[in-house]
C-alpha cells in the first residue's frame, strides 16, 4: 500500500526512474480498487454496472490515469527507454505485449540519463 501512496503522491512527476516494485505493487492494488469499486457499482445498481462500465468504477479510472501514466514512464526510464515508448500500447495487443515485457525487466545498473539508480542504497526511495 506504501506504493500505491508514493505513486499516489508524485501523480504527475514524469522525471526519474521508478522501480519494478513501485510500478507493479501500484498495478496490483490498482486492480484490487478496481475490482472492488466494480463490485460497489453492481451492488449498488449504477447505470453501466453490468457491463464493467459503472459511474464509480468510471470516477476512480480517471482519477487515476494520470498517475498511472506517470508511473509507467518513470518505469520506462529506468530500464533506459524513453516516456514515448507508452504510446506502443496504442497497438492492439502487440503493444501491450511489449509494455509488459518492458515493465517486467531489471533496473539498469548504474545511473542513466533520467537518474540514479533507485536501488543504489545512497539513492533516496520508499522503503517497504
Amino acid at each position: 500500500m506504501n506504493w500505491y501512496i508514493h505513486v499516489l503522491k508524485n501523480y504527475a512527476v514524469f522525471k526519474g526512474r521508478a522501480r519494478r516494485q513501485e510500478y507493479w505493487y501500484f498495478m496490483l492494488v490498482n486492480l484490487v480498487i478496481s475490482f472492488a469499486l466494480s463490485m460497489l457499482d453492481k451492488a449498488l445498481g449504477n447505470p453501466g454496472a453490468g457491463e464493467g462500465g459503472g459511474v464509480i468504477g468510471m470516477v476512480y479510472s480517471l482519477a487515476i490515469l494520470i498517475p498511472s501514466i506517470a508511473v509507467g514512464v518513470r518505469r520506462l526510464h529506468d530500464i533506459g527507454r524513453t516516456g514515448w515508448w507508452m504510446l506502443i500500447s496504442l497497438i492492439p495487443l502487440i503493444g501491450v505485449i511489449v509494455l509488459i515485457y518492458f515493465f517486467v525487466q531489471d533496473s539498469q545498473s548504474a545511473a542513466n540519463e533520467y537518474g540514479p539508480n533507485p536501488k543504489d542504497p545512497s539513492s533516496i526511495h520508499l522503503t517497504m
